[in-house]
């Protein structure tokens, strides 16, 4: 999108606002003309401090107090299911990656973590994700958590790159005074599943007045949730091809038949499992089935016994703050942080499936003499056993992070109308992870290779193996091996990573440098330094390959930043009709990377008061993500890819005469013969995936315009409407393994290019042995919605009733892989994570020492696939193409007595709703569906 084009968008905008607003404001006149306003703060989105101002950028404001009414154990529960954040990694799907378990960070529009710049204060905070800036929202303080700012747009030239989506900023209460102490408790009305929160703060005044000093203590912990535990995540579901030949693809009940926890293998085209007591016995298909799977009566393996829906998971932090007034004008802080988080997730144990390691030969101790038989029939001197090694326990994580943060600064007024902030901050992230029952591939080769010795005892067949105390292995049954076998085959390996930061800056502002005939001109610049570090440290011995776990090797790296910027208001036009007031703002940051060199972002926009009782604002803006350290220079580790080999003949025959021309020709440069037939489809090939330090910086171009509706006729209503639309360009992402091979061998300019490069083949018979998957500059996002909040507060009753609503329609969200391809892309708005229309309505009602709360957030149907990806299946994929509507209500009441004690009595999910289709809550875009149930909790609070 140029520049131009932006602006015209955003000054159509804001022409259709004021049009559409004209009635509205006649009406207001002639009803209310001398109705006092009522004077409202609202945080601007800037550096410059103006008192009864608002600046162009729309922002967000949620208050501490309503984020900790909900049964969840910390506030990043509850800004997840804010409308305009996605969910990247809640608590309940933080387990999918490695080293993940227990984060929980923010995604703003959904356009990835890294884009969104998470602030304290105003300040950056030390990252919790290794190799990147994604910051745990974990460690914040809750109780001290005055409100939390969403600024969309036009934050990068102000608070700093990284801010291509916007800015969350959680700003703390300045000035803590009195002793409170709470704590909660609850528990899931189905399941097992319970938490509990606790903390103290505590803090005074000193020196007459002039100081304060303040600290708090929290810990909060949740048990594990096994989706077992749930009648409705408890089932195992399948997608397989009527056999009637019918076009439908069926989701039933059911799953593989080909593997098993007992072990299961082919022999003679008939299909074998083991029983718990070794014996064998043909596997039951039952009715349903086709060459993988089965469902209903049969003998399928439900995967979901080892998967959870939330993790173990506990968190401690201490927080202290000081501020002093070393002058009447100036006033010195001190912040310091600890806070350690515990996570423990678990899943599949080692499995092997169509895997040569567990060729069982003939003469194996272990073969009875039944099994014997049936291959003796089928004239086999061995057989492959497909089997998950449950026997051994699941695969289990176990994720330690320790924070501390320290900022010291100093703020106040230097001269005549001039202020200033100057800090330094240094935070460090360490990051212990365990991986438990790591099967070691060498001693299991050697103990599933049993035989019996010339005493007729059973032991493992290398010599070698058994000096160095082999211990021979069953595999035919489920519990078959032995607790001595398990210590033998498996290890526990560690992983640590320790992330450093260190910021030191500063910024000057004034509000009214010098007057125009329509107002003051308002100025803010500053400087920053920024060093960010990053190093993680594997096992040597997994690095190597040697066990089932990923063979992720060591990385590191570092970079640092300057940057200046500068920012300015300039009041236009004021007192003339439909043009109260017209400012006009700007800003600017210029910043010089180590890793990429020179940056420069900025930001104009428009703030037009047409009169007391509305005002129409836009921004246009620039930003820029410079790549993270992972990104840059994160080693290149083992992956697994699904890929076909587009080489082969089969590939070729449906492709037009101009498209076969071009890839039989390179095939044939590749050296690759006619003909050739690749023997695997969609086969599980062993790649390299890694950073790439050639990278440049992501640019994104912003768009918002919008008005704030106060009609002076209603008391205490407020209408925001907010139109946003961002681009990303240059964007970083990983090209798919399929990509690299299809764009090597389409290419119209031959072999010689990036992605044949990456390609690995055999020379012999020519099949792909690997492939280097690396991010790169290549991708481009647009996104673009309309935000909608209204407030009213009224009296009821002898009581107050304040009521907010928030909502987001979503207008598009498209993903293009490569931006040169601007006719080939994913739209993903609609889709699961993406919801057309999100919204979330806040009740309260106080009365007398009573106070109520109603919150309903609302999620609008959505597809389980983009249409593209439809599209590429000749036949319906499932028949569960979509999930229905999904809305959410939690209740909270508390009774507050004389003494200072409140108890409260809360409700999640009042209404018991269940998960929409098959769907788990912890999957990718399922973090804002509830799969704990109705929750019920209490709480008690005291403050004296």
């Amino acid at each position: 999108m140029s520049t131009r084009t932006a602006v015209a968008k955003a000054v159509n905008f804001s022409l259709f606002a004021i049009i559409s607003s004209t009635s509205a404001v006649t009406l207001a006149e002639e009803v209310a003309p001398n109705t006092a306003k009522i004077e409202t703060i609202e945080v601007t989105g800037s550096r410059i401090n103006r008192e009864g101002a608002i600046a162009p950028t729309p922002v967000t404001v949620i208050t501490g107090d309503d984020l900790l009414k909900t049964g969840a154990v910390n506030i990043a529960e509850a800004l997840n299911e804010l409308p305009q954040l996605a969910n990247t990694y809640t608590l309940g799907n933080s387990g999918t990656s490695i080293g993940t378990a227990g984060l929980n960070t923010l995604d703003l529009r959904g356009m990835g973590s890294n884009r969104t710049l998470v602030l304290v204060d105003g300040k950056r905070h030390v990252a919790a994700v290794p190799g990147s800036a994604a910051m745990d929202i974990n460690t914040i303080p809750t109780e001290w958590v005055e409100s939390v700012e969403i600024i969309t747009g036009g934050a990068s030239a102000i608070y700093g790159a990284d801010a291509v989506t916007g800015v969350v900023n959680f700003k703390l209460k300045k000035r803590i005074e009195g002793f409170n102490a709470s704590a909660s408790g609850g528990w899931a009305e189905d399941s097992g599943y319970n938490n509990q929160r606790f903390s103290l703060s505590y803090g005074s005044d000193f020196d007459n007045g002039r100081g304060n000093a303040a600290i708090s203590a929290e810990y909060a912990q949740q048990s594990r949730l096994d989706m077992l535990e749930r009648d409705q995540t408890s089932k195992s579901w399948v997608h397989y091809k009527n056999p009637n030949g019918d076009s439908i693809y069926e989701t039933l009940e059911g799953g593989h038949y080909r593997i098993s926890n007992g072990g299961t293998t082919n022999i003679g085209g008939t299909w074998y499992t083991f029983n718990d007591d070794g014996s064998v016995r043909e596997v039951n298909r039952g009715d349903i089935y086709d060459g993988s799977y089965c469902a209903g009566d049969c003998d399928y393996i439900n995967l979901r016994q080892w998967e959870e829906l939330q993790p173990e998971f506990d968190r401690a932090t201490v927080n202290v703050k000081v501020n002093y007034d070393v002058t009447d004008s100036l006033n010195a802080y001190l912040e310091a942080k600890y806070s350690e988080t515990n996570a423990t997730t678990s899943g599949q144990p080692a499995f092997f499936f169509f895997n040569p390691t567990t060729t069982i030969s003939r003469d194996n101790a272990y073969i009875s003499d039944e099994l014997g038989a049936i291959m003796d029939a089928a004239g086999r001197d061995s057989i492959s056993i497909n089997r998950f090694m449950s026997d051994m326990g699941p695969r289990t994580e176990e994720d330690k992070r320790t924070t501390q943060r320290y900022v010291l600064g100093l703020e106040g007024d230097i001269a005549d109308g001039w202020s200033m902030d100057t800090y330094v901050v240094w935070g460090q992230t360490k990051h212990d992870r365990t991986n438990l029952n790591n099967l070691i591939y060498k001693n299991f080769e050697d103990s599933i290779d049993a035989i019996r010795d010339a005493d007729g005892n059973i032991v493992c067949r290398d010599e070698e193996a058994r000096a160095n105390g082999c211990v021979p292995t069953n595999l035919f049954g489920n519990g078959s091996v032995s607790e001595a076998a398990k210590n033998y085959i498996s290890t526990t390996t560690k992983g640590t990573s320790t992330i450093e930061q260190f910021v030191a800056g500063g910024s000057v502002s004034n509000s009214a440098l010098f007057e125009l005939p329509a107002g003051y001109v308002g100025f803010a610049s500053g400087v920053e330094y920024r060093r960010e570090e990053s190093n993680s440290n594997e096992d040597p011995f997994a690095a190597a390959g040697n066990t089932f776990f990923n063979a992720l090797q060591s990385e590191g790296g570092k970079f640092n930043v300057k940057e200046v910027f500068a920012e300015v208001s300039v009041p236009v036009l004021a007192d003339l009709p439909l043009i109260q007031q017209l400012d006009i703002d700007g800003a600017v940051r210029y910043a010089d990377y180590s890793s990429v060199g020179e940056a420069t972002s900025w930001k104009l926009g428009l703030n037009w008061t047409v009169y007391d009782d509305l005002r129409v604002r836009s921004t246009v803006a620039t930003a820029i993500r410079a790549p993270n350290i992972g990104e840059l220079y994160s080693a290149q580790s083992q992956n697994f890819f699904r890929v076909n080999d587009s080489c082969k003949a089969s590939e070729l025959a449906d492709l037009t005469p101009e498209q076969r021309a071009i890839r039989a020709a390179n095939c044939a440069a590749l050296g690759i013969p006619a003909g050739f037939d690749d023997p695997y489809d969609d086969k599980t090939l062993e790649g390299l995936s890694g950073g790439n330090p050639e990278l440049k910086s992501e640019e994104s171009k912003s768009v918002t315009a919008g008005f704030v509706y106060e009609p002076g006729f209603i008391d205490n209503f407020s209408l925001m409407v907010d139109y946003w639309d961002i681009e990303i360009t240059d964007a970083i992402s990983s090209i798919s393994a399929q990509d690299i091979i299809d764009r090597c061998v389409d290419s119209p300019t031959g072999i010689n290019n990036q992605y044949c490069a990456l390609i690995t083949r055999d020379k012999d018979n020519h099949q792909i042995t690997n492939i280097l998957q690396i991010v790169q500059n290549i991708a481009m996002s647009k996104t673009s919605g309309v935000d909608m909040q209204i407030g009213y507060d009224f009296p009821l009753a002898g009581g107050d009733v304040k009521t907010n609503l928030l909502a987001t329609y979503l207008i598009e969200s498209k993903r293009f892989a490569f931006q040169d391809e601007p006719d080939s892309y994913y739209e993903y708005a609609g889709v699961i994570g993406d919801p057309k229309w999100e919204g979330q309505l806040r009740i309260n009602y106080s009365i007398d020492a009573w106070q109520f709360n109603w919150k309903t957030s609302y999620i609008d149907r959505v597809a389980r696939y983009t249409d593209q990806f439809n599209a590429s299946y000749p036949i319906p994929y499932s028949d569960i193409m979509e999930y229905g509507t999904y809305s959410v209500t939690d209740l909270f009441g508390t009774y507050t007595f004389e003494n200072g004690l409140a108890i409260g009595l809360g409700v999640d999910n009042v209404f018991d709703r269940g998960l929409p289709g098959i769907m788990t809550g912890n999957g990718s875009g399922q973090g804002a569906y509830d799969n704990i149930g109705r929750f019920w909790y209490l709480t008690l609070d005291f403050k004296m």
